[in-house]
């Protein structure tokens, strides 16, 4: 297996072994020389998964530290507050026979192409049967610490951020119903606790996880039941995260979805107005509606935009110095909370926002930012095509003239699944749809003659 955009992922126990996740245990002690923070969501292959690369990082010596069902941000604070390596037993939005881990550098960072490589390589010299010149034993075998209250001390960490912003005392959400939609996954325990801590009258979708049911019809990727449990319930707003509480995308009081553009506009605006957001700057990826940059604009915001996945959106966030970033699909950066995606954290932001403003968050977002009517095409493919763009460029480029200076094209490989991404934005949507479905019949022309 090979590091994606967001470490390794595959079907567990078939792709993901765990002889695969024993070697990745003592590669990554290898590469980082500390003790490992743990953390996972509830996939029933967590349990297999966990103990290999448990094994595998005390079998080099280092120390491994348990957190339990505990969100990715989780693991990232404490990695970043104990200077130590970090890793997520997760596939985050993916169907429960999937799983996946990804590795933090210590400080909660994800990690740099060298450092991936360095760790690429070791997993190969475990997996070739290259042993250290002397491998620990006795006293220098590594040991497993369990952390009993890790999800009661991450969301008191979300809190007290939440309540250091409020101007509404501790309790801003005091008389407020918040629908809160945990996808049965590694939210199900520390979201309710945060808005309930914040004042909210609090409903729980999907918070009872079996081992078999995450992200099952529910969660980031099939808001339906979250849209009529906040109609029903005439709630001020609600969240879904996915699997792993890295990303959340809300619905407004009239149960009408809200993106994760919408989300970082409204939280740049807000950060601006209170002087809290750096240099006036956001950083985004290529995939943002043309909505979002011209609000942007129009507030003397600037945007810096990378490539897609939040690896790249972190580098900037770092290089700059900035303190908001995210993708369209709800990952989003609040510096110096956290230092990765908090789905969470940035929902209990946005509520903040709304419950301040005095205002509904669907006529909040309605005026954040006008969006551009957006198509966006998958097409499975049976192997990795990286220089899709270049093999359609006449088309592209022919797409780019019809559409002028009033759209985009984006024609991309996914950094996660076996698919093509094509992606199409324009003024008129009928438009759109044209130039979409013909890109989308190029690529799998090219699919098949490949």
């Amino acid at each position: 297996m090979r590091f994606g955009t967001d470490g390794v992922r595959g079907v567990a126990n078939a792709a993901l072994t765990p002889e695969y996740a024993l070697a990745l245990g003592r590669a990554t002690a290898r590469v980082f020389a500390t003790q490992v923070v743990v953390g996972r969501d509830t996939r029933r292959s967590c349990d297999l998964l966990e103990a290999a690369f448990v094994a595998g990082v005390c079998a080099e010596g280092s120390d491994a530290v348990l957190l339990g069902v505990i969100p990715t941000p989780a693991v990232a604070m404490y990695s970043q507050r104990d200077a130590c390596a970090g890793a997520v037993i997760s596939a985050s939005h993916n169907g429960f026979a999937d799983n996946g881990i990804k590795i933090f550098a210590p400080g909660g960072l994800k990690l740099h192409d060298d450092t991936l490589v360095q760790l690429e390589n070791a997993v190969a010299e475990v997996l070739a049967g290259v042993e250290p010149s002397t491998a620990p034993t006795g006293p220098a075998v590594g040991v497993v610490k369990l952390v009993s209250n890790a999800a009661e001390e991450f969301a008191r960490h979300v809190v007290d951020a939440i309540q250091h912003r409020s101007q509404l005392g501790a309790l801003p959400l005091t008389g407020r119903t918040v629908v809160l939609d945990c996808a049965h996954g590694a939210s199900y325990q520390v979201a309710g606790e945060v808005f309930s801590a914040l004042g909210a009258e609090v409903v729980l979708l999907s918070s009872a996880p079996n081992g078999t049911n995450i992200n099952e019809g529910c969660g980031s990727t099939h808001p339906e039941a979250l849209q009529a449990a906040v109609r029903e319930h005439r709630a001020m707003m609600g969240l879904a995260f996915d699997g792993d509480a890295d990303r959340v995308l809300a619905v407004d009081d009239h149960g009408e979805l809200v993106d994760g553009d919408q989300l970082l506009a409204l939280l740049a605006v807000d950060l601006q107005a209170s002087g809290d957001l750096a240099q006036d700057t956001v950083v985004v990826t290529v995939m943002s509606n043309l909505g979002f940059l011209k609000a942007m604009e129009a507030n003397n915001i600037t945007v810096v935009v990378t490539p897609v996945g939040d690896r790249f959106v972190l580098e900037a966030l770092a290089e700059g110095d900035f303190v908001l970033g995210g993708e369209q699909s709800g990952h989003i950066v609040i510096k110096p909370t956290s230092s990765t995606g908090d789905g969470v954290l940035a929902g209990a932001h946005v509520a903040l926002l709304v419950a301040q403003a005095g205002q509904p968050l669907s006529q909040l977002a309605g005026s954040s930012m006008q969006r551009f009517p957006q198509i966006l095409t998958n097409i499975a493919v049976p192997q990795p095509m990286p220089d899709i763009a270049d093999r359609i460029a006449a088309q592209i480029e022919h797409s780019e003239s019809q559409l002028g200076g009033a759209g985009r094209v984006l024609v991309r490989p996914s950094g996660t699944e076996a698919l093509v991404r094509v992606m199409v934005e324009a003024m008129d949507l009928a438009l759109a749809e044209e130039v979409s479905a013909r890109l989308a019949d190029a690529v799998r022309v090219a699919v098949s003659s490949a």
